[in-house]
């Protein structure tokens, strides 16, 4: 039996922290997991410039609210649960991802939590267990599963590479770079379409 590994960010839906960083006027939160490998660097990053602004959870959620999923995600995702189980697998946080996943029909999400101050500011994270992706690849297989995994960023890469078949999507020019061995998707289709012939080819 078989299972799909997604991220979430980039592949289904836009990055959150880029939309932020675009009504907010600050370009540095536009820097992501496509171009920091080391995640908790980023989001200490990131609260550090929350702080500095005065800028509160209730502020990034009021931008998520008016985020809706990439074109062709909806589809794509209610065509890949037909064929097979699937799972997001991402490190964003519960705080961030239910407005999100109303939209894409309650599919399954694995992420983390944040810590949150009385007065509604973001103070740390609480990540489920380091590298939670590639962990929970991992313990799909040893439950039996044929494991497929797919991701556009550098914490995708481990998750990717432990599957049994995955690829990157729609990734950035420096990882389809460094990362040459890996197979890629650009559409929704071919994406699809990787899948189905993983399943076919069990």
């Amino acid at each position: 039996m078989e299972i799909v590994c997604l991220d979430l960010e980039g592949v289904l839906v836009p990055e959150i922290w880029i939309a932020f960083a675009e009504k907010t006027g600050i370009p540095e939160l536009k820097r992501t997991t496509r171009d920091e490998p080391d995640y908790m660097k980023l989001m200490q990053f990131r609260m550090d410039i929350l702080k500095e602004h005065g800028l509160r959870l209730a502020d990034i959620q009021d931008v998520i609210a008016t985020i809706k999923p990439l074109d062709g995600a909806s589809e794509f995702l209610g065509s890949l649960r037909e064929l097979t189980q699937v799972v997001i697998l991402s490190d964003t946080f519960q705080e961030f991802a239910l407005p999100l996943m109303r939209q894409l029909g309650y599919p399954t999400i694995f992420c983390n939590s944040l810590k949150v101050s009385e007065e509604g500011m973001i103070e740390g994270v609480s990540m489920r267990c380091q590298d939670g992706k590639m962990r929970a690849v991992e313990a799909f297989s040893s439950l039996g599963f044929r494991t497929f995994a797919s991701g556009d960023s550098y914490n995708d890469l481990s998750m990717i590479r432990r599957a049994d078949g995955g690829c990157l999507f729609r990734a950035p020019r420096t990882i389809l770079e460094s990362e040459g061995d890996l197979e890629i998707a650009e559409e929704y289709p071919e994406l699809l379409g990787k899948i189905r012939t993983f399943i076919e080819n069990g």
